[in-house]
């Protein structure tokens, strides 16, 4: 018999009563924003509030499908884990996976929208000219090199810090939002010591894969003086910087 762990967070009265099971939530019908053989995202309206359902039909691929924790709960636990580094992400409306044994296991992670927001990928392709505004480059860079600075301080690796996982609007007071975290984890004591500091690196270098088409150099300096707490740079993040730089070298 399959049965399945749900959790509600926070939510209103509405959502307890339309979330309030895991099959109510995997059979809630919505507009499609994505699909694959392992998910599917959709995007519901309900009383003028909008929602994300991400459901998840498998645990993951490779081993994930077997053993450890499954993707679609290390998402929802790194999400927790942000929100109590107090970095801005998606907030949870209710989460959980079915429990068996044995085979494919579903998943479901339900967020709330967050209004007139859209990833940073998204302005670099059809919204470039505000990339051209210095007061909102500069405010975006101060708010996400704090943030990722505020992350790899507590040894969280986000792991898949691309442009397309950051929210923002364009206002110039914008806030930052940093999502889609299942390759997220925590690396702790000496042994994970340069496993940890390789995984900020590729953070970081994530990160430069846009910024270095669309942003100037100054800019992009500026990002990593920030995230470094540095005036200027010395030797040693002179090396650390050529190592952000070449991370991804000959794999692109």
């Amino acid at each position: 018999m399959e049965t399945a762990t749900w959790q509600l967070s926070k939510v209103t009265d509405t959502e307890a009563q339309v979330f309030s099971a895991f099959s109510k939530a995997w059979n809630c019908d919505g507009q499609k924003v994505n699909e694959n053989s392992m998910s599917r995202l959709r995007k519901v309206e309900i009383k003028g509030q909008h929602y994300y359902i991400k459901a998840y039909k498998k645990r993951g691929r490779s081993l994930r499908r077997y053993v450890g924790r499954s993707r679609i709960r290390a998402e929802w636990e790194n999400l927790q884990r942000m929100s109590q580094m107090d970095i801005p992400t998606l907030q949870l409306v209710a989460f959980g996976e079915e429990t068996r044994l044995l085979g494919d296991r579903k998943g479901i992670l339900i967020t709330r929208n967050i209004p007139g927001v859209i990833d940073l990928e998204a302005v670099a392709e059809h919204k470039s000219s505000i990339l051209q505004q210095a007061g909102w480059v500069n405010h975006v860079i101060g708010r996400l090199s704090t943030y990722v600075r505020n992350m790899h301080d507590h040894n969280f690796v986000h792991g898949d810090l691309k442009w397309r996982n950051i929210l923002v609007s364009t206002s110039e007071s914008t806030e930052v939002y940093i999502f889609d975290c299942p390759q997220g984890r925590q690396l702790n004591g000496v042994l994970l010591s340069p496993l940890l500091s390789r995984a900020k690196i590729k953070d970081l270098a994530c990160l430069d894969k846009v910024a270095k088409y669309k942003l100037t150099r100054t800019q992009r300096m500026r990002f990593y003086l920030r995230y470094a707490g540095l005036d200027k740079l010395n030797r040693k993040h002179k090396a650390r910087l050529w190592k952000i730089l070449s991370f991804f070298r000959g794999r692109e």
